[in-house]
């Protein structure tokens, strides 16, 4: 009878370890958990009270250019964000944004804007379009924070209303909402995230109304000519 030399042997037994820890491998990879994909969406703006309806737009209304938001640093991928200590971001491993969550705010504010009946047109950039207004926004943060109980989503949004024309800053805001998560997960933190964005929209449209509204050009000799025409007699004499 033939044996097999020592040699011989281990290799055939290296061999056989290779597989099995191949084969394992590819069972761990297969069992491993995929991602959840999530999106800011939905976030429904009603005219605000002050505003006008959007089928009764003045003509004299400018027209906005939305850039795309920026975002700070930390906040401008697609992995969710939370906090457990102050000054560290952390990611959440089986959750993500399906897009940047700035990528995802910019048609979000183009439809608050318009639901506002405050603008002739709400236009995103980069267009060959040309607008009186433009608004330039930053996403400061979005974080799920588990630093208190229950665990709370902050939005915070820079914004500035600047004139086309002149490149001058109107007016600038920085607009902060905190919504309490109804799981400590990133489920429950995509569903606070998405009523934040929805207040601090609903927020940010007053806002930028407003400065449209105290703006407008000819708005001043629109309201003489409503008004009659004024006496052109010179005044008595003393």
């Amino acid at each position: 009878m033939i044996f097999p030399s020592r040699r011989r042997l281990g290799r055939l037994c290296a061999v056989g370890l290779l597989l099995s820890c191949g084969s394992g491998c590819s069972a761990l990879r297969s069992t491993a958990t995929p991602p959840s994909f999530y999106s800011l969406d939905n976030a429904r703006i009603e005219a605000s009270a002050g505003g006008s309806a959007p089928a009764n737009r003045s003509p004299a209304a400018p027209t906005l250019i939305v850039n795309r938001p920026h975002a700070a640093a930390g906040f401008d991928s697609q992995r969710i964000v939370y906090l457990r200590e102050a000054h560290r971001l952390d990611h959440f491993a089986h959750g993500e944004w399906v897009d940047t969550p700035a990528r995802m705010l910019a048609p979000l504010i183009v439809s608050a804007l318009e639901g506002s009946g405050s603008f002739r047109a709400v236009v995103a950039a980069p267009t060959a379009a040309t607008g009186e207004l433009r608004l330039d926004s930053e996403i400061v943060r979005l974080q799920q924070d588990f630093t208190s109980q229950p665990s709370r989503v902050r939005f915070t949004l820079r914004a500035h209303v600047v004139d086309s024309t002149t490149r001058r800053v109107l007016a600038s805001r920085l607009f902060d909402e905190s919504v309490a998560a109804a799981s400590d997960d990133p489920y429950g933190g995509v569903i606070a995230a998405n009523r934040a964005v929805q207040s601090v929209l609903e927020q940010l449209s007053t806002f930028c109304s407003t400065v449209a509204g105290q703006r407008q050009p000819g708005a001043t000799e629109t309201r003489q000519r409503e008004a009659g025409p004024t006496s052109s007699l010179p005044p008595a004499a003393p």
